[in-house]
């Protein structure tokens, strides 16, 4: 090698390298000097450590060529890549000539915003459909409660005596003379069809107790008369004092329904499955029933729910349909179903809200805790039936043919029915049963 001699051109014997990602580095390839020319030595041929300096010292004039030519095309970094298109490694101090290279943007989107920034965008736009749906799920039933709250009557129905253990509801069946229930006899106001005593323990099972209508009860301010009298004499309020004397327990919540009213009820919810063992044709109720299980409706249903005088059983028999036929109805009312049918929905609340009548206190949220006492008590762990009864055919004289409780049993049924102490099934039913 001649000192003298020029040597290759640094732009020449360095190939350009390609555009880089950072998914690949492809390693830079050797430099061959053209044929002729002095070879460059191991040592000055770019593998520099950081700071400039090689490995090996360079000997000789012909390293400090080689030295010269590599400056004279820029300087690089440590893998040879002319500066501004390697990235930076940890240890290796970046050395770019200028801004750092945009993300690239995949093929085919069609929009100037980064990635990231469109699936913020993306995202944002799910969160408000989630939103505006949760809403429309929460405010249906909202609105549906605000609306049935507003459609409720209600009267001054409860005594304000002191409260006893746990939550006493009262339903009853008013059949007025006035409403179409049934036909004008010339009885003066209303009598109750119906009388069923709720009770939900602080702790113990549910029980659900008919009060037969005939019960030959003290009536405050009139004396002794069949339980019926008092709603015809003074409405839900005596009605109330009067089972309160009865049963011990105090009245927290009354629910009181049309008779005339269950034909709508039923109808709006198509009809109800039915269930008796005899024939019936009953000139007074007018139901006629072939023995077994029937799909009915609201006429027929109030039917089933009135006869007395053909069922040898009388008014318990009368009150064990009646509560088989409040269950039907409560089995209808599949709520998750409901939720998939407004038009049902509010056909049935309609139609239940137009009947009923509860006190003053009493608004949708309590009903709706009525309603699952109700199941709980019809349940496999409540308590269904009648107090404990004496006679089904006693005449204390004046007032015809009553019902009797015991006197000696009935006291101590209240209590342990107040106090969850009975175990779940039926209680009652027929003397001697």
């Amino acid at each position: 090698m001649v000192v003298g001699q020029q040597q290759p051109d640094a732009t020449r014997v360095l190939p350009t390298t390609p555009p880089r990602t950072p998914s690949s580095r492809p390693a830079a390839p050797r430099a061959t000097p053209p044929r002729g020319a002095a070879s460059v030595p191991p040592a000055a041929s770019g593998s520099a450590r950081p700071g400039g300096r090689s490995p090996r010292a360079a000997s000789g004039t012909a390293a400090a060529g080689a030295t010269a030519g590599a400056a004279a095309a820029g300087p690089r970094t440590t893998s040879g890549h002319p500066t501004g298109h390697a990235p930076s490694r940890p240890g290796s101090p970046a050395q770019r000539s200028g801004p750092p290279p945009r993300p690239t943007e995949p093929a085919g989107t069609g929009s100037g915003e980064p990635p990231r920034k469109r699936r913020r965008g993306r995202k944002a736009i799910v969160v408000s459909v989630v939103a505006i749906v949760l809403i429309a799920l929460l405010a249906w039933p909202i609105g549906l409660v605000m609306w049935a709250n507003g459609k409720i009557q209600h009267t001054d129905a409860l005594s304000g005596a002191k409260g006893t253990d746990g939550t006493t509801y009262l339903l009853t069946g008013s059949d007025s003379r006035a409403d179409g229930g049934v036909k004008d006899d010339g009885t003066v106001g209303a009598r109750t069809d119906t009388s069923l005593l709720l009770h939900v323990p602080d702790s113990g099972p549910t029980a659900l107790i008919s009060l037969p209508r005939d019960t030959y009860v003290d009536i405050p301010g009139h004396g002794p008369a069949k339980l019926n009298a008092a709603f015809a004499w003074g409405g839900a309020p005596l009605l109330v004092e009067t089972v309160e004397g009865l049963s011990g327990l105090t009245i927290d919540h009354y629910a009181e329904i049309g008779m005339a009213g269950v034909r709508g009820v039923v109808n709006a919810v198509d009809g109800v499955r039915l269930c008796y063992d005899k024939t019936v044709d009953d000139k007074d109720s007018k139901l006629k029933w072939k023995a077994g299980c029937h799909t009915v409706h609201g006429k027929k249903a109030l039917a089933f729910a009135r006869m007395r005088k053909a069922d040898p059983q009388g008014d318990i028999g009368r009150a064990e349909r009646q509560r088989q036929l409040v269950s039907a109805i409560m089995g209808k009312v599949d709520p998750k179903a409901l939720v998939l049918h407004p038009s049902r929905q509010v056909a049935l609340i309609d139609a239940a809200t137009g009947a009923l009548t509860v006190d003053e206190d009493m608004g949708m949220i309590d009903m709706g805790k009525m309603a699952l006492a109700f199941k709980a008590a019809n349940g496999d762990g409540g308590i269904t039936g009648t107090p404990p009864i004496k006679s089904l055919d006693y005449r204390p004289g004046g007032v015809g043919s009553t019902v009797q409780l015991d006197p000696k049993k009935t006291p101590a049924f209240f209590e342990d029915i107040r106090d969850g102490k009975l175990d779940p099934g039926k209680v009652g039913g027929m003397p001697g049963s």
